[in-house]
């Protein structure tokens, strides 16, 4: 089945996945196998009642690291066909092998992904020269647009600025998950190129908005996902205190969602409100009675009910 790229109009070149994205969790069956209608139910809730743009796929939110390359393909597969009409799909695709981010590349791609996110290859701290080379032969192995993530706290190793401006001279790197945490680097590379940069940490999507970034891939934001788009489009029309407002009533969870690791606090809330999760795998654990009890709390403290 082919899957075109769903247009809307807010969806220019300097925005090229909307505004809302969501790293979606994977939903696992009791027995921890892959829940693949678990996963459209959740892809569809996730497009149709919290308003995302894009959905990523296969990312750390997603497990990653304990699916099988045969399980990330089936589940883009599913949730393309089920919602790549309304929505655009990212998958995770990179790993710190070169050669296997570009066959789960080329998977996806086959599988009616529409873009492609691309982590820095972690614990093996490869020179700039590595990441240059790493990110321009994965782009140059599909036809997809590939959003870069940057997130050295995880990987070891952060983008450099100089990098940044050259792999932005790429036709296919066109946006960045900008999980850094530094604004003031953001702000480098958003005045010297046209990449879109898109929050990679839920608390900081309206401070990085103020430098350019253009929208957020979140983790709360599948229960926080109405409320920070209307931020993202308050601040955008100018309604900077009304932005603001929404940022602080939403920050417990922006924040809260972290306390544990946050696949597995967005699990037990999915769990909370009767949608597809399942339990993680190994070696992450589930949620306990008293991390749910503090994740309702932080979702109250929202003015978010987790019933």
């Amino acid at each position: 089945m082919t899957h075109d790229h769903p247009a809307a109009p807010d969806r220019g070149p300097s925005r090229p996945f909307g505004r809302l994205i969501t790293a979606m969790v994977t939903p696992f069956t009791a027995d921890g196998s892959l829940d693949l209608d678990g996963a459209v139910r959740l892809a569809t809730h996730l497009v149709d009642e919290q308003g995302n743009d894009a959905l990523v796929l296969n990312g750390t939110a997603g497990e990653s690291p304990t699916t099988t390359d045969a399980e990330k393909e089936a589940l883009v597969r599913a949730v393309a066909e089920a919602v790549g009409d309304r929505t655009r799909i990212l998958a995770g695709v990179g790993t710190n092998d070169t050669r296997h981010t570009i066959e789960l590349a080329r998977s996806a791609e086959k599988a009616g992904a529409h873009g492609l996110l691309v982590v820095t290859p972690y614990y093996s701290k490869p020179p700039q020269s590595g990441l240059l080379r790493h990110f321009t032969t994965v782009a140059d192995a599909t036809g997809l647009p590939v959003m870069l993530y940057d997130i050295p706290h995880r990987a070891g190793t952060a983008i450099d600025t100089e990098t940044l401006v050259r792999l932005a001279e790429h036709g296919r790197i066109v946006a960045v998950k900008d999980a850094k945490g530094d604004l003031t680097a953001t702000s480098w590379v958003t005045s010297r190129t046209d990449l879109a940069f898109y929050s990679g940490e839920d608390a900081l999507t309206l401070p990085a908005l103020s430098v350019g970034a253009v929208g957020v891939v979140g983790t709360s934001t599948h229960f926080t996902g109405a409320g920070t788009k209307r931020m993202i489009e308050a601040y955008e029309a100018g309604d900077h205190a009304g932005a603001l407002a929404l940022h602080r009533r939403l920050l417990p969870l922006y924040t809260g969602i972290f306390r544990a690791q946050g696949v597995v606090l967005v699990k037990a809330g999915l769990a909370a409100k009767g949608l597809p999760a399942g339990p993680v795998r190994s070696p992450l654990v589930d949620a306990t009675a008293d991390e749910v009890a503090q994740l309702r709390a932080d979702c109250a403290a929202a003015g978010l009910d987790l019933s």
